[in-house]
């Protein structure tokens, strides 16, 4: 081998180490829609809170475990995806929600990350449908990601519906950094 293609293999390995590498992670978790007092029907004024959303510390995160990375070494996360299911009753669908957003929470700071408006006349219908929310990719969630604690919150309008309805949020995430 030549000195030259030395040289330029050894450039070549040197950029790939020093460039900006990302990997997915996933938070989930679960939340009840209570039902509408019987026979009365009501407006949904605040959508419930999802428990393991609501202190979040990237640190603990097992895919950044994984990866021997820490929160303090991510430079941009995006929401590639946010979806919210229906797990019961399975012949539930979505006609009881008009609209939904999804916020990221830290200290006194927060940022919309992704939303949905119309969602009654979607037709998401039973049996378990899935709504997915238009994540917003100009937002980058780093310094909610890298607070010491931070809150993912769901906001929803619409109308109680009539039997309790336990839903799944997903929100898949692409973190990005100077990563080995």
């Amino acid at each position: 081998m030549s000195y030259a293609s030395f040289l330029a293999v050894a450039a070549g390995l040197s950029l790939c180490a020093c460039s900006s590498s990302s990997f997915l992670t996933e938070v989930q978790g679960e939340a009840t829609v209570p039902a509408s007092p019987a026979g009365t029907p009501t407006l949904l004024n605040a959508f419930p809170a999802i428990s393991s959303f609501s202190a979040l510390d990237f640190n603990e995160n097992q895919d950044f475990k994984n990866r021997d990375v820490t929160k303090d070494e991510v430079t941009r996360v995006q929401v590639k995806s946010m979806t919210l299911k229906v797990l019961s009753p399975n012949d539930q669908g979505f006609d009881f929600l008009d609209s939904l957003e999804a916020v990221a929470r830290a200290g006194n700071s927060e940022s919309r990350f992704a939303e949905r408006g119309g969602i009654a006349g979607l037709g998401l219908n039973a049996p378990n449908p899935t709504l997915s929310l238009k994540a917003d990719g100009s937002v980058d969630l780093r310094p909610y990601v890298a607070a010491p604690s931070m809150a993912i919150i769901l906001r929803g309008t619409g109308r109680l519906p009539e039997r309790e309805v336990r839903v799944q949020a997903t929100v898949v995430l692409e973190v990005e950094g100077d990563l080995l």
